[in-house]
């Protein structure tokens, strides 16, 4: 199942911050840019400071002087209702403009990304006479009965060589996957670019946490990598490690009140403290605690001597 707490959107804006490194300063970003007072927002608007320059990114080669970008997570939908959702905020976006035609009908785009093919869109599209091709791999363009020039982006099928940042908002990557994207954040220099990396990087391993705890038992995880991921992992382990250790205190108090109920509360309370313990101590040994530090958390958790204690390991 797909984590909804996961922040996607910020570490889009970064991931395409980063894919247009090479001509970002001949660029504009507005992440949610407002369309009106009311609350109708873009995703990100990426506007060109100088309409002929030329962008040679796959993504980019489409643009023109208003681009307008809306991402989809991936617990999001796409589909033909969206799509004429962010054509209606193109045609409000032109009609908003300071002056009458300020921006010109033939000067805006919109492009739609997202980690997997949409295929019940891409279905209507071929049910309903429009056309699609593929100027670039995982990169689809829509023509037809369409008021403005329309991109698909399908980030899992991008070139991994190409599109590194953008492929990384996946739940499904592979260690491969993460080692890239490392390998990539080591050659970044520039403060800006690397605090977008790290946005990314929090995502990706955030969303794929199960390989980041493998990698972190493996021997072969060198020291700078390790540094790199511990901020991440670490509150994700202690918060699993909070919610069992509560979890298995309610189990046995819930225990313990219902022998306490057959057999005497105070007896009952006793035997279901100590197997809420008693699991706790698993639960910890098997996120891979030492001895030492899980007698010191079942000691302030339960308030237990430094002799109880030692009984339970």
């Amino acid at each position: 199942m797909i984590d909804t707490k996961i922040q996607w959107h910020p570490a889009f804006i970064a991931a395409m911050n980063l894919e247009m490194a090479d001509c970002r300063d001949s660029l504009r970003f507005d992440r949610e840019y407002n369309l009106n007072v009311k609350p109708l927002t873009i995703d990100l608007l990426i506007t060109k400071n100088q309409t002929d320059i030329s962008i040679s990114n796959e993504i980019g080669c489409i643009f023109r002087g208003h681009n307008i970008i809306e991402y989809k997570d991936p617990a999001d939908s796409l589909n033909i209702d969206v799509f004429f959702k962010v054509e209606g905020y193109a045609c409000l976006y032109k009609a908003y403009g300071k002056t009458v035609d300020a921006v010109a009908e033939n000067e805006i785009t919109m492009t739609f990304v997202r980690d997997n093919k949409p295929s019940g869109l891409f279905a209507y599209f071929q049910e309903h006479g429009y056309q699609i091709s593929t100027p670039f791999k995982g990169i689809y363009y829509i023509t037809g009965n369409i008021l403005f020039p329309a991109q698909i982006v399908v980030t899992k099928e991008l070139k991994p060589e190409l599109h590194v940042w953008l492929r990384a908002l996946s739940g499904k990557l592979e260690k491969r996957d993460l080692q890239n994207l490392l390998e990539h954040m080591r050659q970044l220099t520039g403060k800006m670019d690397r605090e977008y990396a790290e946005a990314i990087l929090e995502v990706a391993f955030r969303a794929n946490m199960q390989i980041l705890k493998e990698w972190m038992g493996d021997a072969s995880m060198s020291e700078e990598l390790l540094e790199i991921v511990k901020p991440i992992i670490e509150p994700q382990i202690l918060l699993r490690e909070q919610n069992a250790l509560e979890k298995g205190m309610k189990s046995g108090m819930e225990k313990g009140m219902e022998k306490g109920m057959e057999k005497g509360m105070e007896k009952g309370m006793e035997k279901g403290m100590e197997k809420g313990i008693r699991g706790a101590v698993s639960i910890l040994r098997d996120f891979g605690r030492k001895e030492d530090e899980i007698k010191s958390i079942i000691m302030q958790t339960y308030s237990l001597t430094d002799k109880d204690a030692s009984d339970y390991l």
